[in-house]
């Protein structure tokens, strides 16, 4: 015990004194990430982006819909609780990244970690199209949803150019709030969502009091549809690794909520999904699906209409936010053009990247409204899901293979990583084959375009940009107001930037 305490004694000593003869470099070390504001938000705030991504108010409705639609009730059931564990056993390979890096580029950087450039390219595509699809489908069901409170208030909603207008309004009020700070964003998400959730749920509860009327769709992939609309709907939870530069404690934040979120929405889903198999949610889905045409009180419907609508908004708004950080990200290194790398002086925000991604979203969500085709909704939603799917059985094996490379890999890393990506890669295939080969060609030349997306870029970038090519992979890093005086030594990384590089007392202990 004695030798226990000199030498830590020794090693305080060695400390005081190196931080008397330090010298701090005459260039700072900075992070490359700094421009976003880091240790800012709360584990509270990062919680909110990660759950408003998945819409769980409006997913409890979905989700039973979709049960009923294709006669799954039992099955359904039993398949949103296997999408849980899918699902948390991909959140738990990435919370091996999580507990270790911090990156505004998310899965995308991770993926670098075990997959090298070619992986991370993919994983940003895919993410990038994840996003921006989920974020085009909830700004359109939310508009839909405004429009069917305005009709039931008697207000007119001037047809397609209004709804176009409606759309293009409320992703200028989304566009406002997320330009005006990401603390803001995450607060206003959270009060709109957990309201939503708590009468949703309430209306799941009340007593069969008429019966439910969804006519069957006569799909004979129902099963497959269930599981990848409980599947997206579980997506979101890798959000929050977004923002891990910007969280006050980012090691721990980021890895809690990634691991909570996907197991707090599961429960809420099976939770839907027993209400539905056990009878119950007839006043839900027929105030969702036919109004107050049936009976229903108009207040229930417009109640229930501006949940949903707040519920998908907060998932668009959370979307544009995490696909905003993607997109800075991959202008720092330089893999798109820079100006996306551009943060706004007051609020701290990459607004170039969020104007782009707004503007895009608006542009598709009007698509929907002018088309008014289903196909066109099937075919975005479809795609959606595959390129999450992709996204994470790449992001799943690439833990195992880091965590392999640095010998750390522990057998439940391997069996998690395994049964994830199997799972994923199952379900994918049966997609390919029982809706692309038989249904959709569409969606086959999207799922190819996005296999091969990776690889292209990769070839593009070794050819035009290799230094960007080079610098894929960027991480916080500390600082030197981060570090006691002499507690640290500097040096240059690959970039040409001073950092951190070493403790020189504790190599010379």
């Amino acid at each position: 015990m004695r030798s226990y305490f000199s030498a830590i004694m020794s090693a305080l000593e060695q400390a005081i004194a190196a931080s008397f003869a330090a010298r701090e470099p005459e260039r700072p070390a900075l992070s490359p990430l700094r421009a976003l504001g880091r240790r800012q938000l709360s584990g509270i705030e990062v919680f909110a982006q990660s759950v408003a991504t998945t819409a769980p108010a409006a997913s409890m409705v979905i989700l039973p819909i979709t049960m009923l639609t294709n006669e799954t009730m039992l099955g359904g059931l039993l398949t949103v609780f296997a999408a849980t564990i899918v699902v948390s056993l991909i959140a738990f390979c990435v919370s091996q990244f999580t507990r270790r890096f911090s990156s505004s580029g998310g899965l995308y950087s991770f993926a670098v970690k075990g997959s090298g450039s070619r992986g991370a390219l993919t994983v940003g595509i895919a993410m990038l199209c994840k996003y921006c699809a989920s974020g085009a489908l909830t700004l359109y069901f939310g508009g839909q949803a405004v429009r069917t409170v305005l009709r039931e208030t008697g207000i007119p909603t001037g047809g397609v150019v209004g709804a176009v207008v409606i759309h293009a309004v409320i992703a200028l009020g989304i566009l406002g709030c997320l330009v005006r700070g990401v603390r803001f964003a995450a607060a206003a998400i959270l009060v709109v969502e957990l309201c939503s959730l708590v009468f949703i749920t309430a209306l799941l509860l009340l007593p069969e009091s008429q019966p439910v009327t969804v006519e069957p769709s006569g799909a004979p992939n129902g099963l497959l549809l269930v599981a990848l609309g409980a599947m997206f709907a579980l997506a979101g939870f890798e959000s929050a690794t977004f923002f891990g530069p910007e969280a006050k404690r980012p090691l721990v934040t980021v890895t809690r909520t990634v691991l909570l979120t996907p197991m707090i929405c599961g429960a809420l889903f099976t939770f839907a999904a027993w209400a539905a198999w056990s009878g119950r949610g007839g006043v839900l889905i027929g105030a969702y699906q036919h109004g107050s045409s049936t009976g229903i009180d108009v207040w229930l419907v417009v109640a229930l209409n501006l949940g949903l609508s707040c519920s998908w908004l907060a998932s668009a708004m959370a979307s544009s936010n995490a696909a905003s950080r993607l997109l800075y990200t991959m202008g720092i290194e330089r893999v798109v053009p820079d100006r996306f790398a551009r943060v706004h002086q007051t609020f701290r925000t990459p607004y170039v990247a969020l104007c782009v991604v707004l503007g895009g979203l608006v542009v598709v969500s009007s698509t929907f409204v002018v088309f008014s085709s289903s196909a066109v909704l099937d075919d975005t939603r479809l795609l959606a899901r595959a390129a999450l799917i992709v996204g994470y059985a790449v992001v799943a094996i690439a833990a195992v293979v880091f965590l392999r490379r640095i010998g750390e890999l522990t057998a439940t890393v391997v069996l998690a990583g395994v049964l994830a990506c199997t799972a994923g890669c199952a379900v994918l295939a049966n997609l390919v084959v029982t809706v692309g080969l038989a249904q959709n060609v569409t969606m086959l030349i999207m799922l190819g375009v996005l296999a091969l997306s990776g690889f292209c870029w990769r070839v593009y970038l070794h050819v035009h940009r290799p230094a960007a090519l080079a610098a894929v992979g960027v991480f916080d890093s500390a600082e030197s107001r981060d570090v006691l005086p002499g507690a640290a030594a500097y040096g240059e990384n690959s970039r040409g930037a001073v950092a951190v590089v070493k403790s020189p007392w504790t190599d010379a202990r």
